[in-house]
């Protein structure tokens, strides 16, 4: 696709409303548009023809804040201040990361709960939510630069593999960063409509999306009929990717040189010469037989074959993961009608040959693969403009709805523009030992807190067994039927009571109505995020606080008196914090508390499993 001038901001992109397609990536993010004179997909770039941009962020002193090229500079020599792979985080809890904390350079809290991960950077909290958000913030501004008009609107890509937490995150980090999230789509869809698969109603195909970028791999398997795209199956490796093929050239020179590899870690500047010099030949040998270069006073060389060699086993990992989610699909290769390419690493022609080879047949490759998902992105934002008019949009929820948590918040089961018949649904427990019932009140609207949105439906949930707090499963869950009419359900899962409401949701609301409601959200995103994040943490400290206490009763007698002098002092400075003080100062002396109780704990721990194997019951 040839670059386009700069100013594309002609009078027709004022016409309509302008929807961008926002590809917001684990290593790089972009955006695209349709263009308004040519009709074609195109992505925004800059006056020196590049596109993408680095997700990485730098958050550095007073608060200054840095996205992309100027960001990923600072990742030698600020490591614990500059923020990558944040995707990889979105909707996470530590324990769903703990074994790959190595993999971050920064602070990752590690609060032993199911809460959703928060990263330290100097005294500062900060929630994926809002990392991602300076991403967006700053792929907006970009946009806005080179469209010459506002950019209120998006649609944002995720994996296939992303589950509601994941989806969620995503939508709320558009939100911080000022804009009106249309759509998540998942990006294998976007891909195909990028090749223009999934565009005519009338064709049903099964198509492999595999896509493997700089961190990332994962190949998903759809099935396209009547413009509805099904995911079928999808498997990968969310530790795979581009960056593994430039550590093994890496690998492969320091062994030649004879350098140690404990030595080559320890000098920062001279690795991080040798992974960029890695880098570019890898890119060299797309088109040539030998790279020759140079990092440091070190000369090196590789040639085509050899590098073939050091990926191999990177490229067999992929196509046993494309035969798992073949399995998965319950197809046999010959079923699979088109294979699509996605990211940068498929560059690679090992990886395409390989790719071609396992399914038996070509693969689409003529587009850009690092813009494929950007620029199919763009497609479904000009299906929801209404500027495709061949394209059938299904009937969808107008507003986001949800249920009323702990400290008045808003937790949304079902987004907005959810198609029409959709089914959701997600877990609670008790917050109080032995509590019979819970009160379930449902809101529809698009702030974080209840107050601000509108309430629809309330009702009790009561009968449930006499059981310690957190250990009821109560399910909640959302269907909406073809009506438009909302059915809620919560049941209690370990003794199988349960309770349902019918709501009319779309009642009631005029379209102006739900247009204040949706700009309202998107100009309080910043201060309703931090009341969130202030309630979040309040709620944790105050769970915290009870354990310890419980914790302490129960095993007085093992503790010492330094221990209960120092655990007491950490839970009146808590306690004071709840009271009057910010969100950072109370996640702060909430690690200050885990960081006095974990060795006791621990060790307490160690004592109970010693009795255990001595016979004795814990």
């Amino acid at each position: 696709m040839g670059k386009i001038s700069i100013n594309i901001a002609t009078g027709s992109l004022q016409k309509n409303e302008l929807i961008v397609g926002i590809d917001l990536g684990t290593t790089n993010s972009l955006v695209a548009v349709i263009h308004p004179d040519s009709k074609v997909p195109t992505v925004l770039k800059e006056f020196d023809g590049n596109a993408l941009v680095p997700s990485v962020i730098h958050l550095g002193e007073n608060g200054f804040i840095s996205v992309g090229d100027e960001a990923k500079e600072k990742l030698i020599e600020e490591p614990q201040n500059t923020i990558f792979s944040v995707k990889r985080l979105m909707g996470k809890s530590y324990n769903d990361i703990k074994e790959y904390t190595g993999y971050y350079t920064y602070k990752i809290i590690d609060d032993n709960t199911e809460s959703l991960v928060k990263i330290q950077v100097g005294d500062k909290f900060y929630s994926p939510i809002e990392l991602s958000s300076f991403i967006l913030k700053e792929l907006k501004k970009r946009a806005e630069h080179i469209l010459k008009t506002p950019v209120m609107k998006a649609v944002i890509t995720v994996p296939a593999y992303f589950n509601d937490a994941q989806r969620q995150a995503t939508r709320d980090a558009g939100k911080l960063a000022g804009l009106d999230v249309l759509r998540i789509i998942n990006e294998p869809t976007a891909a195909s409509l990028a090749y223009g698969i999934g565009l005519n109603k009338d064709e049903s195909k099964t198509i492999a999306v595999y896509d493997l970028g700089g961190g990332t791999f994962d190949v998903s398997i759809l099935r396209i009929a009547g413009g509805i795209f099904e995911v079928l199956a999808t498997n990968g490796n969310t530790y795979l990717g581009g960056d593994d093929f430039d550590r093994a050239i890496v690998n492969y020179w320091i062994q030649k040189l004879g350098i140690s590899a404990e030595n080559f870690n320890e000098n920062k500047i001279l690795s991080q010469e040798f992974r960029l010099l890695a880098e570019k030949a890898k890119i060299h040998l797309t088109y040539n037989k030998i790279f020759s270069g140079k990092a440091g006073d070190h000369k090196v060389e590789l040639s085509k074959k050899d590098f073939n060699d050091l990926i191999q086993s990177y490229i067999d990992t992929t196509l046993q993961c494309c035969d798992n989610a073949l399995k998965d699909a319950e197809l046999g290769i010959n079923e699979i009608d088109e294979v699509i390419m996605v990211g940068g690493s498929t560059r690679v022609p090992k990886v395409k040959e390989s790719v071609a080879d396992f399914f038996k047949k070509s693969v689409h490759d003529s587009l850009n693969p690092d813009e494929v998902v950007a620029l199919g992105a763009a497609v479904q934002a000009d299906i929801l403009a209404g500027n495709n008019k061949e394209l059938l949009l299904l009937d969808i929820t107008p507003l986001s709805l949800g249920i009323e948590t702990m400290g008045g918040l808003m937790d949304v089961l079902m987004p907005r523009n959810s198609k029409i018949p959709s089914k959701a649904s997600r877990q609670y427990t008790t917050q109080k030992d032995g509590q019979s019932g819970i009160r379930i009140s449902v809101y529809q609207g698009e702030r974080d807190l209840v107050k601000d949105n509108r309430k629809l439906a309330e009702f009790n949930l009561t009968g449930i067994p006499g059981m310690p707090a957190g250990l009821p499963k109560i399910e909640v869950s959302f269907l909406v039927n073809a009506d438009g009419i909302l059915m809620v359900n919560a049941k209690e899962l370990r003794s199988g009571i349960e309770q349902s409401i019918e709501v009319k949701p779309q009642y009631g609301l005029t379209d102006a109505e739900v247009e204040q409601m949706l700009l309202d959200s998107v100009t309080n995103a910043q201060n309703d995020i931090q009341v969130r994040a202030l309630v979040e943490a309040k709620t944790e400290a105050s769970q915290i606080i009870d354990t310890t206490k419980k914790f302490m009763q129960k095993n007085d007698e093992l503790l010492s008196k330094e221990e209960k002098v120092n655990t007491d002092k950490a839970i009146q400075e808590l306690q004071r914090f709840v009271a009057t003080g910010t969100k950072d100062e109370i996640l702060s002396s909430i690690e200050k508390l885990n960081e006095i109780s974990r060795p006791y704990a621990e060790r307490m721990m160690d004592q109970a499993i010693v009795s255990a194997l001595k016979g004795k019951s814990i």
